[in-house]
């Protein structure tokens, strides 16, 4: 049997860059989330937002080699908390429910950056 990978399943390079369009501005519009793009040039956030794509679509066994550093480096130092982890968590599932996504794509979705949060998650 050939199933399909979750980067096919999520519609490909558009389904997990519509995702991103979602999900970056609900995250820097968010009371506490917001302090991490504080201060941040237009030219930085759009980087973050382009290797955020290109990490996605990578880690779903899409065809797009990712350049950026791990998440453990890329995390470190920004004393990201428990309750900031929950309330990704809650904006990621919003992002979800507006694009529709079927629920085993969200299960595996759910699984995978649960799989990141100790690289993530410092304080």
């Amino acid at each position: 049997m050939n199933q399909k990978s979750l980067y096919d399943r999520l519609g490909g390079y558009d389904g997990m860059t519509a995702f991103v369009d979602d999900l970056l501005p609900r995250l820097q519009t968010d009371f506490q989330l917001g302090r991490f793009w504080e201060n941040r040039g237009d030219d930085g956030v759009e980087r973050e937002k382009q290797l955020l794509i290109d990490y996605l679509c990578s880690n779903a066994g899409g065809p797009v080699y990712y350049t950026g550093r791990d998440m453990k480096v890329s995390h470190k130092g920004m004393n990201i908390s428990e309750s900031d982890w929950a309330i990704f968590l809650e904006h990621a599932g919003a992002t979800m429910g507006v694009l529709q996504v079927p629920q085993q794509e969200c299960d595996d979705v759910v699984a995978f950056v649960l799989s990141l949060k100790d690289d993530i998650v410092e304080v």
